[in-house]
């Protein structure tokens, strides 16, 4: 730079806080963004669903068996009830509570493993496989997505809880938490017209 070229303050930042959360973070907007195209997918895939189901004289084909409703209920119940530690959490995060941050992430780490239980009996009882016809392929496609939505979210809640542990917990961790939590609502939320489609959807017929 030019000795003689002088500078000029275009404006003052030194006020502006040194991190934030909720929709003034920009993590914040690309959690969002994921949930969109993610519900995008998942609308998709019941456009799909509900397209086959119109064309077929009978839902489930005949021959093909209607899935069982017990581990698809348990797993709705303990996922529904899960929503209430996971609000806990979020406030914490939003208090920046650290000691319910830590305790209450590794928690809904544990409760996310637990819910893997009936989800796995729930594929047992589904009664067709995958390939067996377009009912069975649409049918395990739904449950497939959603489980790998519910592994996701899990696994990021391991790594973000041992972190919490491990590390110095600041302002971008909070933030963090926080989205995981939201997140986790969005695996609630996109769960129950999935359950209606592929349980109730075929005995309302």
């Amino acid at each position: 730079m030019s000795p003689s070229r002088s500078i000029r303050i275009v404006g003052d930042l030194s006020t502006l806080p040194e991190s934030a959360s909720g929709p003034r973070h920009l993590v914040w907007w690309g959690n969002i963004g994921f949930m969109v195209i993610e519900g995008t997918g998942f609308a998709l895939a019941a456009a799909a669903y509900l397209y086959l189901m119109t064309q077929a004289p009978a839902w489930p084909p005949k021959g093909d068996a209607l899935p069982g409703l017990l581990w698809s209920a348990i797993f709705t119940i303990g996922l529904l009830l899960s929503a209430v530690p996971n609000v806990w959490v979020l406030r914490c995060a939003r208090k920046k509570h650290l000691s319910g941050v830590r305790w209450g992430t590794l928690a809904m780490a544990v409760i996310a493993a637990l819910l893997f239980i009936p989800r796995a009996f729930e594929f047992a009882h589904l009664g067709i496989s995958w390939h067996q016809d377009a009912y069975g392929s649409i049918v395990w496609t739904l449950l497939v997505l959603h489980t790998t939505h519910v592994v996701t979210d899990w696994f990021d809640t391991v790594v973000l809880g041992v972190w919490l542990f491990t590390h110095e917990v600041g302002d971008d961790q909070f933030a963090d938490v926080e989205d995981n939590s939201n997140y986790w609502t969005f695996v609630i939320l996109c769960w129950l017209p999935v359950y209606a489609l592929i349980y109730w959807a075929p005995r309302a017929l």
